[in-house]
Formats: C-alpha cells, sequence, structure tokens
C-alpha cells in the first residue's frame, strides 16, 4: 500500500460520494451532519475480526453504541447531528481474540454556532487569488448526497440562486472577494438536516507570491545510543497565511503514534506531541514533536516519517536512527602501550579541544544525568526576566512573536523553566518602574531581546537601572539574545559592554527553530541548571494579542520598551 493512500480516498456506496477524513484533528460546527470513516480495504483484513468504534472518555476506552443519533453502519460512524458533547478522541480498533490493533484514530472538536452569523470565524478556509485569473469554489466534499440540495451564500446573503456544488468565476474581480457559505441540505428519516462549508475568498490585484509548501529540512539519519532519549522535530511551512486545513503528523511504519499525556511517568515509550502553530513576521508555520522516551534496538528499523497536507498538496520527510560509529583498536598489547605513550600528549590536546568545542552539550549532559538544580531554595520566584523591544511605531512584529510565543514555548514547555514577561504576567495599573525593578529582583536571568531599534529615549531609565542590579549588585546574570544581526553597539547603554561574549546567544531565524538546534543549547546552557519538566501546555496561549487584558500594553505606546 502507498503512502498515497493516506491522503485520497474515495468510497463510493449506491448513490452516495463520501471523502473519508483522515486528518488527525477534524474540526465541525455543531447542529450539523457529519461522519468519520476508515477506507474499506483495511477491513478486508480483518474479515474474520470484530472491528468496533470507540470514544476516549476519562482516559479510558469507551464503546460506542448506536443511537437515533449516532449511527454505525459498516465503516462510518454517523452524527445525526453533531453536538457538543461529541467533541473527544475517535478510534476504530480490531480484535482477533488475541491482540488489539488501531486501525485509525482521529481527534473530533465540536465548535460552537455563532447564533448572529451563518459561519464561525474559526471554521473557514482562506483562498487568495489574483484578479483577471479564472477561479471555482468547492463545496465540501464530506456528506454530499445524490439528491441533496445545495445553497450558496456570500456574507450570510443568498448568492444568485446558486445551486451547483462548484461556484465558478470566469474572470475574478476585487469585488468578487468575501465570505461565501456552502449550505448543503440532506434528508434522513424524515427530518432535514444541514452540513455548512465556508471559504474567504480574498482577490488581489497583484498576483500574490508563489509559495511552495515545505517540510524545513530534508530526509535525515541521526546517530544516537540505545536507552537515549531523542525529540524529532518535524516544521511545515505554509506561506503567508495560515492554511486552516493544513495537518502534520508522525507516522511510525504507516502506523500512527500515541499521543503524549504530559505525564511524564505515564508517557508511551513513543509519543507525538500536540500540532504547534507558529506566525514569524508574515510567515506561518506549523510544528509537532515526536517523543522517543528510551531509543530500542527496533526503533534503529524504524521509518519515523513526517507528513504535511495543505492544499492537495502532499510532502514527506523522513528520518531514521542509526547506531553511533564505534572503533575497537586489535593490537598487541606492547606496541597498545607504545602508540599510547606516543600518542598521549596529541590526545591530551584533542581532549582539552573537544571539551571547549563540546563544552555546552557536556555541561547540559551533565545536569541532565545528575538532575542538578540551582533553583531549589533561592528565594527567586522567576527563572528569567524577558526585555524586549515594546514600540507600536516599530516594524519589527517577529521580535514581539519571538518573545510572547517562540521564547516561552520552548523554554517553558518542552524545559520546565519559568519567564517573567511584562507584557504577559503583570498586571497592567501600577508604577512601571517600580515593577520592572521588583520583577527583576525576584528572576535569576535577565534575557534581554536585542536589535537596532531596542533602545529609545524613554526607555534608557530603566534599561540603566535593571543593568545596575544586574551589573553592580550581583543579583541578576544577564543573557543578551541578537535577534537581528548588529555590526555596531554603540547605540547600547556603555555598561553593557562590560558583559563577556560569552553570554550573547544568536538567533538565526529557521536553522534556530528545531528545539535541538545550536541557539536552545546555549540558551539553556546560560540558564540556570533545572530538571527538565515537559509540560504539554503553557500559560503563554492565553495572552491574546488583540484581547482587553493586552490592550494597556498594545494601544497608546505608553513606553518604548518592556523591560
Amino acid at each position: 500500500m502507498t503512502l498515497m493512500v493516506f491522503f485520497v480516498i474515495l468510497i463510493m456506496e449506491s448513490a452516495t460520494e463520501k471523502l473519508c477524513p483522515l486528518r488527525a484533528s477534524i474540526d465541525v460546527l455543531e447542529g450539523e451532519y457529519f461522519f468519520l470513516c476508515y477506507l474499506e480495504s483495511r477491513q478486508e483484513h480483518f474479515q474474520e475480526d470484530t472491528i468496533n468504534w470507540y470514544k476516549e472518555s476519562a482516559g479510558n476506552l469507551q464503546l460506542i453504541k448506536e443511537t437515533h443519533r449516532i449511527v454505525l453502519q459498516m465503516n462510518f460512524l454517523e452524527f445525526w447531528p453533531t453536538e457538543l458533547s461529541d467533541s473527544g478522541n475517535y478510534s476504530v480498533i480490531h480484535s482477533n481474540g488475541k491482540q488489539n490493533f488501531t486501525i485509525q484514530k482521529w481527534t473530533l472538536n465540536v465548535l460552537e454556532r455563532n447564533k448572529s452569523s451563518c459561519f464561525n470565524e474559526n471554521h473557514l478556509i482562506t483562498e487568495i487569488k489574483s484578479a483577471g485569473t479564472g477561479h471555482s469554489l468547492k463545496c465540501s466534499d464530506l456528506s454530499v448526497y445524490e439528491n441533496d440540495s445545495i445553497t450558496w451564500y456570500k456574507d450570510c446573503k443568498n448568492y444568485e440562486h446558486e445551486t451547483e456544488r462548484e461556484l465558478s468565476f470566469r474572470t475574478l474581480t476585487v469585488q468578487n472577494s468575501g465570505i461565501y457559505t456552502c449550505k448543503i441540505s440532506i434528508s434522513h428519516e424524515g427530518m432535514v438536516y444541514y452540513s455548512t462549508n465556508t471559504i474567504k475568498l480574498v482577490v488581489e490585484e497583484d498576483a500574490p507570491e508563489a509559495v511552495t509548501l515545505e517540510i524545513v529540512g530534508h530526509h535525515e539519519e541521526i546517530e544516537t545510543e540505545i536507552g537515549k532519549e531523542e525529540i524529532l522535530n518535524c516544521t511545515g511551512f505554509l506561506g503567508y497565511y495560515m492554511q486552516e486545513d493544513a495537518s502534520l503528523y508522525w507516522l511510525i511504519n504507516q502506523t500512527f503514534p500515541e499521543q503524549c499525556t504530559g505525564i511524564p511517568e505515564n508517557e508511551p515509550s513513543i509519543c507525538e506531541e500536540e500540532l504547534k502553530k507558529l506566525q514569524l513576521g508574515n510567515k506561518f508555520y506549523i510544528t509537532r514533536l515526536l517523543w522517543i522516551k528510551k531509543v530500542r534496538d527496533e526503533d534503529m528499523l524504524h521509518n519515523f516519517t513526517c507528513m504535511l497536507q495543505a492544499d492537495e498538496s502532499t510532502q514527506i520527510k523522513i528520518v531514521k536512527l542509526k547506531k553511533g560509529k564505534t572503533q575497537d583498536l586489535h593490537v598487541h598489547i606492547f606496541t597498545t602501550g607504545m602508540v599510547l605513550a606516543v600518542l598521549f600528549p596529541f590526545v591530551a590536546v584533542a581532549v582539552v579541544f573537544v571539551s571547549v568545542i563540546f563544552r555546552v552539550d557536556f555541561v547540559l549532559f551533565y545536569r541532565n544525568i545528575c538532575r542538578k538544580d540551582d533553583t531549589a531554595g533561592d528565594g527567586k520566584e522567576y527563572d528569567a526576566f524577558v526585555s524586549y523591544l515594546k514600540d507600536c511605531v516599530s516594524p519589527i512584529e517577529e521580535e514581539r512573536e519571538f518573545a510572547l510565543k517562540i521564547l516561552p514555548m520552548i523554554l517553558e514547555e518542552k524545559f520546565g523553566y519559568k519567564l517573567c514577561i511584562f507584557e504577559r504576567d503583570v498586571f497592567p495599573g501600577g508604577a512601571v518602574v517600580d515593577d520592572i525593578h521588583s520583577f527583576i529582583d525576584k528572576s535569576r536571568r535577565l534575557i534581554i531581546i536585542l536589535s537596532q531599534n531596542y533602545v529609545s529615549d524613554r526607555a534608557i531609565y530603566e534599561l540603566e537601572s535593571g543593568l545596575h542590579k544586574a551589573l553592580v549588585e550581583r543579583k541578576t546574570k544577564i543573557i543578551l539574545i541578537e535577534y537581528m544581526p548588529i555590526s555596531d553597539y554603540n547605540f547600547l547603554p556603555e555598561s553593557l559592554s562590560l558583559l563577556p561574549a560569552k553570554r550573547v546567544v544568536k538567533w538565526k531565524k529557521d536553522k534556530s527553530l528545531p528545539v535541538n538546534s545550536r541557539f536552545w543549547k546555549n540558551l539553556r546552557y546560560l540558564m540556570p541548571a533545572k530538571p527538565i519538566k515537559i509540560k504539554t501546555k503553557g500559560h503563554y496561549n492565553n495572552l491574546d494579542l488583540g484581547s482587553e487584558a493586552a490592550r494597556p500594553w498594545t494601544e497608546g505606546c505608553n513606553f518604548n520598551a518592556i523591560f
């Protein structure tokens, strides 16, 4: 069976044409007809076995029983209609009496319907096209029956009495931009149910920059050791807008791995973490990690395949593990002694050289093995206070994304650190300077995200006051992150020149994104030693940049740098 079978599976049933949804996570609106199904060809392998549908509840699998609303029909699980309580994890499992095998699993998210609109903002697809070209909007392939009626709406108003599955535009104009909703009416047991599909069409005068969907990095082999922990990273570049239908997931020899629970002692030997969505400037990414708790011999035989699917395009990245090279020296004892005597000075020099080059790796390895903790009993509340440019007229929006999303996602979620980010963690209304000094005193490190626009006249006082606490009072150590290349440091206060060069780490954009990149290793080396506690969710997700809570810091530009 080729890999393409995972992406396009068309199942024909009498007068019914349905496309089985295979994405790991699926969104659907409440009150609509929907179904889950698996490939019929898989069922042929289990003709004498028992196949059942399950829903996960409180950590346990509950057998799904048919009701008037939930119907089991061959390889389909139908909802007539969906309810908010239907959200959860679903799986199809076959049993031959001796062992169980998971055929497929999904996470179903039932979204609450917007009572004042015909669509939900979180349940639409964006299509960007050029004026002057032809284009067709396609109604969802899901839940389409031969005799069902279809109605199109534009901005929730009936659109020219269109009743076809495709809404065609011979020549697009800017006026064609809008939000189009396709509404399918389905008759079932004397009742009429609906299924909708919403597309946001953006027509631009100039052609948008051509973007190729791609996975960051290429096929690779990773050298490892039996019993060692490995974290495999897969990041997909989506282009210049977030594609809501994009999916990214791992397969182990064409089998879906289990999902990580967030509780280290209860984690399976190999598990897949939650999908993360990132925006760096005007570029959009999605990323997912595969955590191998301890590498086993059989893992060396597996193909770890990352699958990226969006816009009817599919990209694949295959990762393989291999044992690190070892070499045994088989010579006479006397000859061995002579060789060692001659080579000893060179070996000593080589050891010193390697120790310097891989100093950071050795220290991190030592911390991990010994579970070293420099934070116990020091009275500090935070591991680091983050200072970055906060200027509403600054063009460098990427710095803010980096400080509020990327930095806490890695340091807090993956390595268990606790950061203090003024915009996120401090309630507006206090005396800014006093608050800044107080929170720096409570932090073990001061992280400064540098750029040419970092310092403004109104921020110099806060900056130099914080440096005084770090350099003179010796209460806090400073870490400089050079977010953008800086050729001249004369724009910074002179006191920063007292910092050693080794406390500066440089962000190299896409190259620094993977969690095992040199950037994150150097940053962890400068952070206080602390046992790793993996989290599945961080409180950084609680900050909506457009929310009421964030508005005092994002409007009015009361001061230029949050420190």
